[in-house]
């Protein structure tokens, strides 16, 4: 972390638990991000996005109307979103590894446990801004790349031979 300045970062948070947001836009606050941005739901959340296109997005999953993963969805697919590389945290309670690999088809870059801790906010931040992931367009996918890392040892087909990957 050394080095990395927060000041510059444009973050959207969107929570309908209004103490969930102040938390996060408080730790966000405390590291040094400046501009911050706050939406209740999935809805007020599109208007904001397309307002101020944010650097990246602290997205709850469980929210009346629009969920999170319908809102990642609408963000990496709508020709109306100004930006469908935005890096996107899923925040929630739903751990369970279906909810993971769900958040990661919806195109979700980080996936953050609630309770959430300082340390955890940070590893996310830093890990979407020093360690960006190349995004995928297949026919049914559009998102950061599913792979975390390759496995020198995989010696099977490969299951993906019509993907593109996008700068």
């Amino acid at each position: 972390m050394d080095g990395l300045r927060f000041d510059k970062l444009r973050v959207l948070v969107v929570d309908d638990n209004q103490h969930m947001r102040k938390l996060i836009i408080t730790v966000l606050q405390a590291v040094g991000v400046r501009d911050l941005f706050e939406a209740p739901d999935g809805e007020h959340a599109w208007k904001t996005l397309r307002e101020t296109n944010p650097d990246i997005i602290i997205l709850d999953w469980q929210m009346d109307g629009m969920t999170g993963l319908e809102f990642a969805s609408l963000i990496r697919n709508s020709p109306r979103s100004p930006n469908v590389y935005v890096p996107i945290i899923m925040l929630t309670g739903h751990t369970h590894l279906d909810h993971v690999r769900q958040a990661r088809d919806a195109g979700v870059n980080e996936f953050l446990a609630k309770p959430v801790s300082v340390k955890a906010i940070l590893s996310r931040l830093i890990n979407v801004i020093e360690h960006p992931r190349q995004f995928v367009r297949t026919k049914t996918y559009f998102g950061p790349c599913r792979r975390r890392r390759a496995v020198a040892a995989y010696t099977g087909p490969e299951r993906r031979t019509e993907f593109t990957l996008v700068d």
